[in-house]
């Protein structure tokens, strides 16, 4: 515990600023591809880069795309 009352202030503020801008995007491009934003979101909210790296390679790279049924009709 004593580690965590050397880190300042302001590294607090930017972390928290820095989750809640990662997940509200996740969040949001997930809904847009209709591809869980829920867990985007969540997870987004309490780790930072691992989110924002899978979801580039499962989501935006089209691996797991839940639309791509509807775009063969």
């Amino acid at each position: 515990m004593e580690e965590l009352k050397l880190i300042p202030i302001w590294t607090w503020i930017l972390i928290i600023i820095v989750l809640i801008a990662q997940s509200t995007w996740l969040f949001i491009d997930a809904r847009k591809r209709d591809s869980m934003p829920w867990l985007w979101g969540i997870w987004g909210l309490i780790q930072t880069p691992m989110p924002l790296i899978f979801y580039f390679i499962f989501v935006r790279s089209g691996w797991f795309s839940r639309n791509s049924d509807k775009n063969k009709e």
